[in-house]
């Protein structure tokens, strides 16, 4: 008999070690399953749930889009949806953004900004170039481009024989990583020397792009840059020609309190891509936002860029996205994050800073990680063996609570972190029953 039939599903689940429980309802930030049981939504999945679940402008607007028109092809057709949204990503995008590549996700964005970097350089004349830079402990998709710029050594493992070369720096990492004779500005001018000597090494007139997340996400759990980080690497990357491509896929849209998280860091990327928060997770949804001297030099050279995928610019998605960044710029929720990120951020430190088992309490906005330790003086991990995040999320959902913890937070293997994402929507009750719910999950899972 087969496994699928043992455990009564032939959906090729991520684990197919366990069953997972049925979903079969959303409000607000809450999600119910077959069972009858809520779950606070407190990290949007996976970052994704912007406007909580079952909006209903945004469920209007879907409604609106497929009695007039659910599909039509890129190679034949343009459609309204997609030219009102790349209207609205335009206007409110960093300074020169011309235009927008549509995709169905992250890591699809973050693979054609790979290939629209490799392109550009041969229109303009430039095909010598062919390395990228990218950091540790960074992750930028599953897809094997985004996979081999991805730095997460677990993840990458038993794929590397498939992936490009790249070469990874160090990750902004304060609470690891920084000397204690180092401020935080001197740190940054530390790792931004570290990506100059790889530069150097490689040839500066042979390195495409640099790669970064502007705020990590999932793999070490909410890294903000130091000050000053960001502007050092853009002066950087001017120096010798190469793109700066920021991964906002997790970070941005919103999340960090900004519509983009690059404009707390005062820098402007080449290119940007952006996922989850764009469509909010009523469809699969990506893009990429290019500067316009990347795409003059497509149409200055061969007018096209050689990439595309069936569902790109799909005009039920455009228009669910649409009505989601709508809702965001009507209801003032960009400031609702930054003020509603502060009261969070007040109920972290106020239920964990003694905590024992805490280490740091890292974010901005609405994305918040809490770094796990077996002992705070020492910063000592506790042992990958015991599976301290899938403890966490284990005893969080029996408590009626989803969070987005992860392991190998530390260098792949080892460290466990927490990650909260919860929708902009939530209230400032909602937001402290997820800290009490988050910390007594975080105390039965380490008790034992």
């Amino acid at each position: 008999m087969s496994v699928a039939s043992l455990s009564g599903t032939r959906v090729f689940h991520r684990q197919l070690s366990h069953s997972l429980p049925t979903a079969v309802g959303g409000h607000g930030i809450s999600l119910t399953d077959a069972a009858g049981r809520n779950y606070l939504d407190a990290s949007g999945g996976a970052a994704v749930s912007c406007l909580g679940h079952g909006h209903p402008d945004v469920i209007a607007a879907m409604h609106a889009q497929i009695d007039k028109l659910a599909y039509a092809h890129t190679s034949f057709f343009t459609t309204e949806a997609a030219e009102e949204l790349a209207d609205v990503l335009i206007e409110t995008a960093p300074p020169g953004m011309s235009h927008v590549y549509f995709v169905s996700g992250g890591s699809e964005a973050v693979e054609a900004a790979l290939k629209m970097a490799r392109q550009y350089f041969v229109e303009i004349g430039q095909p010598q170039r062919r390395h990228f830079i990218a950091r540790h402990q960074s992750y930028h998709g599953n897809t094997l481009g985004a996979l081999a710029v991805g730095g997460n050594a677990w993840r990458r493992e038993q794929f590397k024989p498939l992936l490009m070369d790249v070469t990874h720096v160090a990750p902004c990492y304060e609470y690891r990583h920084r000397r204690d004779d180092e401020t935080a500005e001197q740190y940054g001018q530390r790792l931004v020397a570290e990506l100059s000597e790889a530069i150097d090494r490689l040839g500066g007139e042979n390195v495409m792009a640099f790669v970064a997340e502007t705020v990590g996400g999932a793999t070490a759990g909410v890294l903000t840059p130091v000050p000053g980080y960001f502007k050092a690497v853009r002066e950087l990357c001017d120096r010798h020609g190469i793109l700066l491509i920021l991964d906002e896929v997790m970070c941005g849209m919103g999340r960090t309190g900004t519509l983009h998280a690059c404009e707390q860091e005062g820098v402007v990327p080449d290119l940007l891509t952006i996922a989850k928060g764009l469509g909010g997770g009523y469809q699969p949804i990506g893009a990429v936002l290019a500067q316009g001297r990347v795409v003059d030099a497509f149409r200055q050279g061969s007018g096209l860029f050689q990439h595309g995928h069936t569902y790109l610019g799909h005009a039920i998605a455009c228009a669910a996205a649409l009505a989601v960044q709508r809702v965001i710029q009507r209801d003032g929720l960009l400031a609702q994050v930054r003020e509603r990120g502060q009261h969070l951020q007040a109920l972290l430190h106020q239920a964990f800073d003694q905590h024992p088992h805490v280490g740091e309490i890292r974010g901005r906005g609405l994305f918040w990680g809490v770094e796990l330790v077996a002992d705070r003086a020492s910063k000592a991990w506790f042992d990958p063996a015991r599976k301290l995040h899938a403890r966490i999320k284990r005893e969080a959902m029996a408590g009626g609570l989803m969070v987005y913890p992860m392991g190998g937070t530390v260098d792949g293997r080892c460290g466990d972190h927490v990650l909260l994402a919860p929708p902009f929507i939530a209230t400032e009750a909602e937001l402290a029953r997820i800290v009490d719910l988050l910390a007594a999950a975080i105390d039965r899972a380490t008790a034992n």
